[in-house]
């Protein structure tokens, strides 16, 4: 059993990694917007496979649908869309670092919509750090006007998203109890009907789909956006939201590597400062490091000791 999570959580760090790599292959021959709808679409069929293997039940409350709907819109649909115009100019590598604000921009969205969150002394220090982490990521070239401070933007309008995304999970859905894999499903399908009903306007240009792009779209898609929803709530589950939240720490190290490795990307000086930077905030925010001391002297025999499900986790 342990093996099996430890396989899933690598395969978790190593699909939410690479995916700004499957989305900067796709873009050579897709538009953002058809690399969105294949894969939702994509994504949306690997979770049917999922429901149907385990069995489980759709939803059937409209207002549930409703309150989803919302939330593929800021999970998915917005954030896939902002991520893949941004990567027309960024690289792989910047976008997966940028994408790892998610946890900070969640904490502060969460911090001002909802009464039980109170920004503490530990969360502030953790937001400024986590911001300064921001600054250098975008660079002295950035915060003169010059550079891709748009693209740089976009992520990071992706990832506010995320956060209100979030919100809205915790505050109408998570109470109600549903399994994820369920709550997944529905909020991938409605995104892929979305990106479904806009076909005819997305056709043009023709899209130039080689193996390398079909590959990358296909990974994007079955992977990173629909199993991996699977192995993230197996980890929750089996080791607790806080020892899960540790993927947000790798996903920025697979996505850089995999970038330098396989596309030959360049790795400038305030990458990595901005990346240690942003982790080390995240970290004081959510006091992971004191979690995980607490709990090495308490022993292993709580591993679900986080109330709330991993919401403050990377972001797909």
């Amino acid at each position: 059993m342990r093996a099996r999570i430890v396989a899933q959580f690598v395969a978790l760090a190593c699909a939410w990694g690479s995916s700004f790599l499957f989305i900067k292959v796709a873009l050579q021959g897709l538009t953002p917007a058809q690399v969105v709808w294949g894969r939702l679409v994509l994504g949306a069929l690997a979770l049917c496979a999922v429901m149907a293997v385990t069995r489980s039940r759709i939803p059937r409350e409209p207002r549930l649908w409703l309150r989803l709907a919302l939330v593929s819109v800021l999970l998915c649909v917005v954030p896939f869309l902002l991520f893949s115009w941004a990567e027309k100019q960024l690289t792989s590598g910047m976008a997966s670092i940028l994408n790892a604000t998610t946890p900070l921009l969640t904490l502060a969205v969460s911090t001002v919509a909802l009464a039980g969150e109170r920004l503490t002394r530990r969360r502030t220090a953790g937001l400024l750090t986590g911001f300064a982490g921001v600054l250098v990521l975008i660079g002295p070239a950035g915060l003169s006007g010059g550079g891709h401070l748009k693209a740089q933007l976009a992520c990071l309008g992706a990832t506010t998203c995320y956060g209100f995304a979030f919100v809205q999970l915790r505050r109408h859905i998570t109470p109600l109890g549903l399994p994820a894999v369920s709550v997944a499903f529905v909020q991938v399908t409605i995104g892929a009907l979305m990106m479904l009903a806009a076909t005819p306007w997305l056709a043009s240009p023709a899209p130039r789909v080689d193996p390398g792009i079909g590959v990358s779209m296909l990974a994007l898609g079955a992977l990173s956006t629909g199993l991996a929803y699977l192995w993230n709530n197996n980890i929750v589950q089996a080791w607790g939201a806080v020892n899960a939240a540790a993927v947000t720490y790798l996903t920025p190290v697979v996505g850089v590597t995999a970038g330098v490795v396989l596309l030959g990307e360049r790795l400038t000086w305030n990458q990595p400062i901005g990346a240690v930077l942003v982790i080390a905030g995240i970290m004081a925010a959510h006091g992971t490091l004191g979690s995980v001391r607490r709990r090495r002297a308490a022993g292993p025999a709580d591993s679900g000791e986080a109330a709330r499900p991993l919401e403050e986790g990377a972001a797909r």
